[in-house]
C-alpha cells in the first residue's frame, strides 16, 4: 500500500520513531500527544547496508499536524567558529611588535566558556606591543579535503584580577594537563570574527555577541570518528544518500563523507568527468548525541534504499544546491 504522494520535507518523513531491538529511540523521538494517523508498514529490510551500527526496519507514517517550524540546513558561523575553538589547540597570532611592524608567531590556547583565547606568552614574547589590535587564526582540517578556519580579531590583554586568573589555570591544566605560572597569561577579548568553509572561499563576519552566546556543535568530540567509520564501511550506503536525497545531473564515481554536525552532513562528489562538488544533506530532525545521530543515518539509509528498490515513494524535496570544488583534493578512492 502506497501513501497518497505529498510534498514533505525530510523532517516530516521521518516524524515517526523507528525501532530496533538494540538501539533505543527515546532521547531522539520523543513521544508525542495521540493523533490520526494513516499507516505504512515496509516489510521489506536493507539486504546490502553497510553499515556497521545495527540496521534498522522503520514503520514510517504521514502525520496530518500543522507544519513545524523548518529547521536551518546548517549551522552558523559562529556555531562553527566556536567548534573551531573548541577541537583546535593551535593557532597563529598576529600582531604589532613594538617597532610597529607586523608579527605571527604560532601559539598554543585554550577557550573560555565565551570562547575567548587563553595563551601563554613567555618572556621572549615579550616584543609584542600588548593592548594592541591582534588576530588569532585557527584552522580544522576536516577529512583531509577540506579546511575550516576562523579568525578573530580583538585586543590581547593581560588579565590582573587573581580571581580571573586562578579560573584561566585551572582552563589550561584541563586542556593541556600542565601547570602554568600567571605571569604569562594574556587573552584576546574578541571583537569580531570571520568565518571560512575553507581555503579560497568568501567567509562570513560574527558580531563579537553572536560569537559569544553561540555554543559549539554537540557532536564534535566523536563526529571525525563517525565520519572515518561510515566512509570505511559504508560507502555504498554515502552513494546511495547523494542519488536519492540529491537533485543530481551527472552520475556519481565516488563520493566521501566531510563532516557531521547536529544538523546533517557534508558530502563530497567526484563525477565521471573528474570534477568535484560539496553538497549538504540536512537530518529528518535535530541530533543531539551519538545514540541519535547513529539512529538517524540508519534510518536515512534503510529509506533511501526503500526508495530505491520502489518499495516506498520518494515523497521529499531533493537537495539542489550543490557546491563546485575547483581545487579538489578528493581522490575518489
Amino acid at each position: 500500500m502506497v501513501p497518497q504522494a505529498q510534498s514533505l520535507a525530510l523532517q516530516s518523513i521521518f516524524s515517526a520513531p523507528c525501532f530496533s531491538k538494540s538501539i533505543s529511540f527515546s532521547s531522539a523521538f520523543p513521544a508525542t500527544q495521540p493523533k490520526k494517523r494513516t499507516h505504512l508498514n515496509l516489510a521489506k529490510k536493507n539486504p546490502v547496508s553497510s553499515f556497521s551500527f545495527q540496521s534498522l526496519r522503520c514503520s514510517l507514517s504521514v502525520v496530518t499536524e500543522p507544519t513545524q517550524k523548518e529547521l536551518p540546513k546548517k549551522p552558523s558561523p559562529a556555531e562553527i567558529s566556536r567548534t573551531i575553538m573548541e577541537l583546535s589547540s593551535v593557532g597563529s597570532l598576529c600582531t604589532s611588535s613594538q617597532e610597529g611592524l607586523p608579527l605571527c608567531i604560532a601559539v598554543r590556547f585554550a577557550v573560555d566558556p565565551e570562547g575567548m583565547p587563553i595563551l601563554c606568552l613567555n618572556a621572549a614574547d615579550s616584543q609584542f606591543t600588548f593592548g594592541s589590535s591582534s588576530c588569532l587564526n585557527v584552522r580544522l582540517e576536516q577529512c583531509g579535503v577540506r579546511t575550516a578556519q576562523c579568525s578573530l580579531q580583538g585586543i590581547l590583554t593581560k588579565p590582573e584580577d587573581k580571581t580571573v586568573l586562578t579560573k584561566l589555570q585551572l582552563l589550561w591544566k584541563k586542556k593541556f594537563e600542565e601547570e602554568v605560572d600567571d605571569d604569562i597569561i594574556y587573552m584576546i577579548a574578541v571583537e569580531r570574527v570571520l568565518q571560512m568553509e575553507n581555503f579560497m572561499e568568501a567567509g562570513e563576519w560574527v558580531t563579537q555577541m553572536d560569537y559569544k552566546i553561540a555554543n559549539p556543535d554537540p557532536l564534535r568530540n566523536f563526529a571525525e570518528n563517525i565520519v572515518n567509520e561510515l566512509n570505511t564501511n559504508s560507502v555504498e550506503d554515502i552513494l546511495r544518500f547523494c542519488n536519492i536525497y540529491v537533485d543530481l545531473e551527472f552520475q556519481v564515481k565516488a563520493a566521501k563523507l566531510i563532516w557531521v554536525d547536529r544538523l546533517g552532513f557534508d558530502v563530497h562528489l567526484l563525477s565521471h568527468e573528474g570534477d568535484t562538488f560539496e553538497v549538504r544533506v540536512p537530518f529528518p530532525r535535530e541530533v543531539t548525541d551519538e545514540k541519535s545521530t547513529k539512529s538517524s543515518f540508519n534510518c536515512m539509509s534503510q529509506f533511501a534504499w526503500e526508495v530505491e528498490k520502489n518499495y516506498s515513494a520518494p515523497t521529499f524535496e531533493k537537495v539542489k544546491h550543490l557546491k563546485h570544488i575547483s581545487c579538489s583534493r578528493h581522490e575518489g578512492s
